[in-house]
């Protein structure tokens, strides 16, 4: 981030922006590698595929959010059934692994008694 300053402030890219950074703008200097990592961590997201933000395993105090059945750790009865609960990214596109814990969620929770 901070190497892409001195070229994008210069020539054609600094025609199309008037010469100024947008962001995270020079109130962000370039020498505070401090400042600039808070900035990044506030402003910056994943946009394909997220997945692991409430992984999955036994050990919630190795990370694990919900149990092999969905069911969040510690709580009574909240289940996530979406990508979240993937303990990493798979290999391939996440639609086919997302239904697949969506329909197995679905026949958990019918099943309960």
């Amino acid at each position: 981030m901070i190497r892409i300053r001195e070229p994008a402030g210069t020539g054609p890219i600094a025609e199309l922006s008037g010469g100024k950074e947008l962001a995270p703008g020079p109130g962000i200097a370039a020498g505070n590698r401090d400042r600039l990592r808070q900035w990044i961590r506030r402003n910056t997201w994943t946009y394909h595929h997220p997945v692991g933000t409430c992984a999955m395993g036994s050990d919630p105090a190795a990370g694990a959010v919900v149990d092999a059945a969905g069911r969040v750790h510690g709580t009574g009865g909240l289940t996530v059934a979406d990508a979240s609960i993937m303990p990493t990214l798979v290999g391939g596109n996440t639609n086919a692994p997302t239904i697949m814990i969506g329909e197995k969620a679905a026949d958990m929770l019918a099943n309960r008694h």
